[in-house]
């Protein structure tokens, strides 16, 4: 596979995941298991893609390492979602996970001002830095809930916390979208 299909196929799988995510935190406040098993999905599907995206990059760039730092957020988040600790270390987890997405999609951002490909390069430049917000919030909702201890902001699924996790799901999700318009417009112009 060369390296331009590889790091669009990575940003629609990447996107793909961040939307079922983004179901998975929305569905969570009308309850179920469901919802955990749609975030486990969208947070392989979106280290999956962050890691083809990276590889798909031929040299060292803020973006390659930005996507890299993205998969091991990823990977982390899955790692407290999967692994059966004590319930506050899986939300540690959770909470790392989302700030080092946040950190990667920053460090991503950076690279998109000095890319020399003018297409796509708006796309990327909103894109990632929706999704280091909505990652940031997503990490901020963890915090929260952590120090609550699940109190009562949690009431019937319907808390502060719980509310600023949808929102930061969701505008990661849109900002995975946009970033995957902007990769496939870069791809294609460089063909």
């Amino acid at each position: 596979m060369d390296n331009q299909l590889k790091e669009i196929l990575g940003s629609v799988i990447q996107a793909i995941g961040t939307v079922l995510s983004a179901i998975g935190s929305t569905s969570s406040i009308m309850e179920g298991e469901s919802s955990e098993d749609l975030n486990l999905i969208g947070n392989v599907l979106q280290a999956t893609g962050n890691a083809l995206i990276a590889d798909g990059q031929q040299r060292i760039s803020l973006e390659k390492i930005g996507n890299e730092i993205q998969a091991i957020g990823n990977s982390t988040v899955i790692s407290g979602i999967v692994i059966h600790f004590e319930e506050k270390t899986q939300q540690k987890l959770v909470i790392t996970g989302n700030w080092l997405q946040a950190l990667g999609a920053a460090t991503a951002l950076g690279d998109e001002f000095k890319d020399r490909t003018v297409a796509g390069q708006f796309y990327n430049i909103i894109g990632n830095l929706l999704q280091s917000i909505g990652n940031s919030l997503q990490a901020l909702s963890g915090i929260d809930e952590l120090k609550n201890n699940q109190s009562t902001l949690m009431l019937n699924g319907s808390g502060t916390n719980q509310s600023l996790n949808v929102i930061g799901s969701w505008i990661q999700a849109v900002g995975a979208v946009i970033s995957m318009l902007g990769q496939i417009l870069e791809e294609t112009e460089e063909k």
